[in-house]
């Protein structure tokens, strides 16, 4: 696979790098999309039924078995080549800050660390409702619910609030800790990767333009053209799991 030398001089230079992944990076593993894992027997419940607010206090049962049904997804799923090459990526580099819109623990499981900045925050975290006090699931990986499934959710030990998702829904605003870390790192790096990220879901997609703004490289890693195209200086074609990996070799072995 033939890399272009400038791209490869932009990264061998950088002195911080950002990487912000999508829903693509996990769909690689086998993990629904938001859009797509509204399939089956969740298709006739529009968005704002299993991801907002209102939604939860509407039905809890059903966003609550939704979500536990995505769980599953996730604690079945295992990282892939793209979450191992942003892993090993972190350790060739002087500074790699990971930014991600993924509410699954991957990037963890794949050795990125802990200090991962979860705009969307995580599924595997969920609170009370009420009081926003953190609930603890229990040991071990239940069977998965049937799809469609309605399930109660658990009550908070403290108040009896109904514990909820740890990810932020429609009409929620982004942990403002974790937004202020994302841009820090976005108006302070020398090249941001963009990596399968629709570019759709704000305020979240204005990452790159931030970093674009402060004079840094953008490179976009995306099988399909998106709204970012017009910013990236790069952009990459193909599966995330086979580019990252195939970069990551060139630029071991790149001489400027």
């Amino acid at each position: 696979m033939i890399f272009d030398g400038s791209l490869l001089t932009h990264l061998h230079n950088a002195r911080h790098i950002v990487v912000f992944t999508g829903a693509g990076v996990s769909a690689e593993s086998g993990i629904p999309t938001f859009r797509d894992a509204q399939t089956g027997l969740w298709t006739h419940h529009d968005a704002t039924d299993l991801a907002s607010p209102q939604g939860f206090q509407r039905d809890p049962a059903l966003v609550w078995g939704w979500y536990e049904w995505r769980r599953m997804k996730v604690l079945r799923a295992e990282p892939n080549p793209a979450h191992l090459a942003i892993a090993d990526l972190a350790g060739q580099v002087e500074r790699l800050t990971l930014v991600t819109q993924n509410v699954d623990d991957l990037h963890e499981r794949a050795g990125s660390g802990d200090d991962i900045i979860h705009l969307h925050g995580s599924i595997h975290q969920p609170r009370c409702f009420a009081c926003a006090r953190p609930y603890a699931y229990p040991a071990g990986i239940p069977d998965e619910p049937e799809g469609g499934r309605r399930i109660e959710p658990p009550r908070c030990s403290h108040c009896n609030g109904r514990i909820r998702p740890g990810v932020v829904w429609f009409n929620e605003s982004l942990p403002e800790g974790a937004w202020a870390k994302a841009k820090q790192a976005g108006g302070d790096c020398d090249v941001l990767f963009s990596v399968g990220t629709s570019s759709l879901v704000w305020p979240a997609a204005l990452l790159p333009g931030i970093a674009a703004q402060r004079g840094a490289t953008v490179i976009q890693v995306n099988p399909d053209e998106t709204d970012l195209d017009d910013v990236a200086h790069y952009n990459l074609r193909g599966k995330a799991g086979e580019l990252l990996p195939a970069l990551l070799d060139v630029l071991r072995k790149f001489v400027p």
